[in-house]
């Protein structure tokens, strides 16, 4: 029961209605008895400020962000992880008293969602298709957690290669590499790990994001991930990934583990992960 001492959450964004955020972690503290609610919030752009001193002055524990606001609401933090310095992006802000904290979790959910799979990033070579801000928060996490090498592919070379240049100076070990998009398949270098962070997939007469030959090329122990995900169906990526039978991760799952890293962010608790993943629709 929502009550006057009912702690708030939520997620701001245009457009917001089809976001399973809500669903997911109301299922969380519902299954957990605690007293929290997640709502979605349609915010104008132009709103964004006012939307925020209001969720602060609501007593709001934190929100989400979705487009179009991810990159726009750093300039109204006070604190910024280093995912979110490397993207430029923040999807998940934490509030303590006025102090407003940014995280951005969409690169540690791959890199869990990776874990689940059986799928070890430590010492493997990953091959990252797109330099945005997904690419660049899961090339943050992946570096992190010990990938020994990150080639990133991207139609604008010089945008891979700012990408490349933001890791190397946060640090973290990894070789890192820009290359143009059309030049994949033409490195010596075969991936462990193929990850698209592109938007192709979401539209049924998207094109693969990458030459079926360069998928068959792929050795059998490889993993195929895609950041884009289709509730209720597989991307064509995916698709065909799983039938050369190269292990896929969908992009559902690392929906999901974005989520349940930020509700850890905001309750201080580990989340209840079967309920929130009970409310994401079954891919195929």
């Amino acid at each position: 029961m929502i009550t006057g001492k009912t702690k708030l959450l939520g997620l701001m964004g245009r457009p917001v209605e089809h976001s399973l955020s809500p669903v997911m972690h109301n299922a969380a503290f519902a299954k957990e008895g605690l007293d929290y609610v997640y709502v979605a919030m349609d915010v104008d752009p132009n709103e964004l400020p006012a939307a925020v001193r209001g969720a602060v002055a609501l007593g709001f524990r934190g929100f989400n962000l979705t487009m179009p606001h991810k990159e726009k609401i750093i300039a109204l933090l006070d604190e910024v992880d280093g995912a979110a310095k490397v993207s430029g992006a923040v999807n998940t802000v934490v509030i303590e008293g006025s102090k407003l904290r940014g995280h951005n979790t969409d690169g540690s959910g791959m890199a869990e969602a990776c874990r689940e799979s059986g799928t070890d990033v430590l010492g493997k070579t990953v091959a990252l298709l797109g330099a945005g801000g997904a690419a660049s928060a899961i090339s943050f996490a992946l570096q992190s957690e010990g990938t020994k090498e990150i080639r990133i592919f991207n139609r604008s070379v010089d945008r891979a290669e700012a990408l490349a240049a933001k890791l190397e100076e946060f640090g973290g070990g990894a070789n890192i590499h820009a290359h143009p998009l059309d030049s994949l398949g033409s490195s010596d270098t075969i991936p462990d790990i193929l990850i698209n962070t592109t938007s192709l997939g979401m539209k049924d007469e998207d094109p693969l994001p990458v030459p079926e030959e360069y998928l068959k090329s792929l050795p059998d122990h490889a993993t195929v991930a895609d950041a884009v995900y289709r509730p209720g169906g597989r991307t064509r990526l995916l698709h065909a990934a799983d039938g050369l039978g190269l292990r896929t991760i969908d992009g559902q799952r690392m929906l999901l583990y974005q989520g349940v890293h930020a509700q850890k962010l905001w309750i201080g608790l580990e989340p209840n992960v079967k309920a929130m993943d009970g409310q994401l629709p079954q891919s195929r």
